[in-house]
Parts: C-alpha cells; sequence; structure tokens
C-alpha cells in the first residue's frame, strides 16, 4: 500500500507542479491566476485540454506550441517532474499525515520563491507576506516538531525557550530577520531586502530550527558562487539570486534539521 500512496502522491505532485507554474508565470507579471484561459506566450493561441497535460503534452508536442512551434520553456517539464519526486518523497517521509499536507504547502512555496528569483531577481512581498500569515496560523494548529536536544549545558538553555506553537515561530521569525537585518549593514547591501523578508518566513516555518535553514542556505549559496567564479561562469560584480538556497535549506531543514542539530550539538 506504501508504494501505492507514493505514486499516488507522485501523480498529484506533478499535477500540483503544472499549477506552480502558472503561478510562477503569472505572478511576477501580475496576471490572474485564473484569467485568461492557458494560451501559448508567443503567439496567444488558448491552448486545449491536450496542450496542457502535465509532463506528457510537453513530451508530445516535442518542446513546441502545436500551433507557431515556438519552443516551450524545459522549466515547465523540470517544475512537474521535480514535485512529482518532491510530492512522491514526502508521503514516504511522513506517510498520510498533517504533516505531510503542511510540508507539501511549504515545499511547493518555496518552489514558486526559488523559480521567480532565478528567472527575474524578484522575491514577491504578494507570496511572501501571504505566506507569512498562512504559516504563523499552521503553527497554531500544528506546531513545528519539538526538537529533543542532546544532554548538556547548551540543551538546558535551548529546552528552557517557549515550546513549539506561534511563540515559537514569531520568535523564529524574528531570529531570521535580525539575522539578515545584521548581514545587510553589515555587508552594505550585498543581499536584497527580499532575502531579508524571506529569511523571516522561513523562521516562521521552522522555528528554532532557523540556524540550521540559513546557516545551509549560506553555505550553499558559497559553494556555488564559488564554482561560478572558478569557472567563470559569472563575473564578480554580478549578484547571484539567493532565494533558491534559502528555499533549499529550509526544505532540508522541513525534512531533516532536528536530526543535522542534534547531530551538531552532539559534537559538544
Amino acid at each position: 500500500m506504501e508504494g501505492v500512496g507514493i505514486v499516488v502522491s507522485a501523480l498529484l505532485g506533478i499535477a500540483v507542479g503544472s499549477f506552480l507554474n502558472v503561478c510562477i508565470d503569472r505572478l511576477p507579471t501580475g496576471e490572474s491566476l485564473v484569467f485568461p484561459a492557458s494560451h501559448c506566450a508567443s503567439c496567444h493561441h488558448r491552448l486545449a485540454i491536450k496542450d496542457i497535460i502535465p509532463v506528457f503534452s510537453y513530451l508530445w508536442l516535442r518542446g513546441r506550441c502545436r500551433h507557431c512551434q515556438t519552443p516551450i520553456p524545459r522549466r515547465l517539464l523540470w517544475v512537474e517532474i521535480g514535485t512529482g519526486i518532491l510530492f512522491g518523497y514526502l508521503f514516504w517521509h511522513y506517510g498520510l499525515s498533517a504533516e505531510l499536507a503542511v510540508a507539501a504547502v511549504y515545499c511547493c512555496l518555496f518552489l514558486i520563491l526559488m523559480v521567480i528569483d532565478l528567472e527575474h531577481g524578484l522575491i514577491l512581498n504578494k507570496v511572501v507576506y501571504p505566506s507569512m500569515a498562512v504559516a504563523l496560523i499552521i503553527s497554531i494548529f500544528l506546531p513545528p516538531s519539538k526538537v529533543v536536544y542532546p544532554d548538556g549545558a547548551v540543551a538546558l538553555l535551548l529546552s528552557s525557550l517557549p515550546e513549539p506553537g506561534i511563540a515559537q515561530a514569531a520568535i523564529g521569525g524574528g531570529i531570521g530577520l535580525f539575522l539578515f537585518l545584521l548581514i545587510v549593514i553589515i555587508s552594505r547591501g550585498g543581499i536584497g531586502w527580499g532575502d531579508v523578508k524571506m529569511a523571516a518566513l522561513i523562521g516562521i516555518v521552522t522555528g528554532y530550527l532557523v540556524f540550521v535553514a540559513l546557516f545551509l542556505a549560506v553555505i550553499l549559496g558559497g559553494l556555488v558562487a564559488v564554482v561560478l567564479l572558478l569557472f567563470k561562469l559569472r563575473k564578480r560584480k554580478e549578484g547571484i539570486p539567493f532565494a533558491p538556497y534559502l528555499s533549499l535549506g529550509a526544505m532540508i531543514t522541513l525534512l531533516f534539521g532536528k536530526s543535522i542539530l542534534n547531530w551538531y550539538l552532539g559534537l559538544f
């Protein structure tokens, strides 16, 4: 039965990925997510059902519009496949539970933020602010999991902090906001204000594990930046979108944050 659940979740993820593509295409331009109906961005011809079946239509059309033969962005295919794989893994990790639904919602939000920043260099307030409100509401009914700290002075200090719930979510958001504000001040604009707001969102989602999420984001972003500079794929003065690494750090933390933190604290 678990295998069936994984397959069903993956298929659902592929369908959800198709909607995420609509969000990624339309939110930066201010278009409605509902109207007009799906159409070719080049010839504006309205697409039929057979043109918008996730994954299948892209492969059947060989990546081109059926009407004008303009290439369809490959991103549409990769987002659908990636979301399908992610949903299948989430089902395997959480099983059929409320945690599965919440993790899926958060991962979808972070995927939208990731791809929009990659393509447009934008972290949209219309995505971040409503996501903050949703995360705070979720923290009331389904708070972040309690972290079981190893024995020691650090554990004693951390265990004295508020229990999981809206208080922890708010504190986590404040920590994320403060840390990235500090980076903005020190670096004199080295990161954008969108990154600051996104760090606050990640704090609300992950609670005290925000330290893990932001640390992972900085490490991943730094490694990629070094590789790009070494191979001269990007000039030193060119900015690098940071939302993708914040998103990856947040998603990794949602799945493995407690284990990572406990492993780290166990070193002391």
